[in-house]
């Protein structure tokens, strides 16, 4: 197994699973936690080891780490084994996932920026989603006729925030997520519902349908849930807990219980709220989104600069929707033809922006 991003949430938990069910571990990569890094050298043995940067290199207790964007690639090539897993964050993530395409690897894939940016020159026939509602949806399906897929959201740290106070909420307001704790980036992407957007553009590619819609489900135990042709709907419910799509995208099927049942005579009520786009503006674009998926990296370009900006103080929390709808306007006839224009349209943004 080659793990990108062994450091962070998703990392973590996916060697949980390899020690739980004693996998191998053939390649960590990971950014700048370097002491994380070295505890889980020291407990994985891995043949090879890449980080970010060459100081980061400095301070790994490894003979031969590797560092840089090129490495990971490499890495991938020369590596034996046949499974990814691409739990890096943001743009980062989209050389690796057409590398390991290229490779005829199996990829289990936990960035979602690499199908929002460049959905059309992903293969998914080799792929399985780690995000929890992907996964629910491709639990759940089968050989009837679907009418529509559906995903929940949290509704992120603002969800009941005052409306008049919304464009001034601070940093740490926005990280301060009611049911879990994950990374800065991931965290304001469920504050400001651009998280909940790439889902459903991941849905789109990852299930070759267009009717795809997300509902706020507060205490996120219900990740998804399809409608069929018949008027029936079946949800897949589960406590949240990232080992569960872990343990099915490295082994295909499990035959042991990865997280508690629950217990339903101990949920008080379930609550169900429709996205409002007074308090989530990004949501007016999620039908143009699914109609032109090319707009893909356009959002996730300006949205990692705003999110910059905005950790940075340059801005206020409600600006990073307005500079991203502002930005989707100005390439609204946007058209993707070659893998190279996503790389020049970066650019180009990344100019503007910057």
């Amino acid at each position: 197994m080659i793990l990108l991003g062994s450091t962070g949430s998703i990392g973590v938990n996916t060697l949980k699973i390899t020690k739980e069910f004693n996998l191998n571990v053939d390649t960590l990569v990971a950014g700048s936690n370097y002491k994380l890094l070295n505890q889980q050298i020291k407990e994985f043995k891995p043949k090879n080891v890449v980080v970010s940067n060459k100081e980061i290199a400095q301070k790994i207790d490894f003979k031969n780490v590797k560092y840089g964007e090129e490495a990971i690639l490499e890495v991938i090539e020369e590596s034996e084994s046949e499974i990814v897993i691409n739990a890096l964050v943001g743009e980062v993530g989209l050389k690796p996932t057409l590398k390991t395409n290229e490779c005829n690897k199996k990829l289990a894939l936990a960035n979602k920026e690499s199908l929002v940016i460049a959905g059309k020159f992903v293969d998914t026939s080799k792929l399985t989603p780690i995000d929890s509602e992907h996964f629910g949806l491709w639990y759940l399906l089968n050989d009837r006729k679907i009418k529509k897929l559906n995903i929940t959201a949290s509704g992120g740290a603002l969800r009941d925030y005052p409306l008049d106070k919304l464009q001034n909420a601070s940093l740490d307001e926005v990280l301060n997520h009611p049911n879990w704790s994950m990374g800065t980036k991931i965290t304001i992407d469920s504050a400001t519902m651009v998280n909940k957007l790439f889902e459903v553009i991941e849905a789109k590619w990852l299930f070759r349908i267009d009717n795809i819609d997300a509902i706020i489900e507060t205490s996120s135990t219900i990740h998804s849930f399809i409608d069929f042709i018949d008027g029936s709907t079946t949800a897949h419910i589960a406590y949240p807990d990232m080992r569960l799509p872990i343990a099915f995208s490295l082994m295909g099927k499990v035959e042991k219980e990865i997280v508690t049942h629950i217990d339903f005579t101990k949920i008080s009520n379930l609550e169900f709220r429709k996205i409002d786009t007074i308090r989530y503006p990004i949501w007016e674009i999620k039908d143009e989104f699914i109609k032109n998926p090319d707009l893909g990296v356009v959002i996730n370009t300006t949205n990692e600069i705003a999110i910059t900006k905005f950790v940075n103080k340059e801005i206020n929390f409600g600006e990073i929707s307005k500079i991203i709808l502002k930005m989707v306007d100005k390439y609204q006839n946007i058209k993707i033809d070659l893998l190279d224009d996503i790389f020049e349209i970066q650019k180009e943004i990344k100019l503007n922006l910057i």
